[in-house]
């Protein structure tokens, strides 16, 4: 699978610190429960990607939202 492969798959996802100091992404799906801890440095660098992509998702436009035209 890679980054622009659609999936039917649901999970959760929480965003927190922990107590020992460390920002953590806890990932649970049907059969996985997957904590990734970082460090708050590694955290910025996570969100800043974050607000990259959707910064360019949003210079895009809403191209999702609109018909495809058919193939020929």
């Amino acid at each position: 699978m890679s980054i622009n492969s659609e999936s039917n798959v649901a999970a959760n996802l929480q965003v927190g610190p922990t107590d020992k100091g460390m920002v953590r992404i806890y990932v649970e799906a049907e059969g996985v429960d997957l904590p990734l801890d970082f460090d708050a440095d590694e955290a910025i660098e996570i969100a800043e990607e974050l607000m990259a992509a959707a910064e360019a998702v949003r210079q895009m436009g809403s191209r999702a939202d609109k018909p495809r035209k058919p193939r020929r």
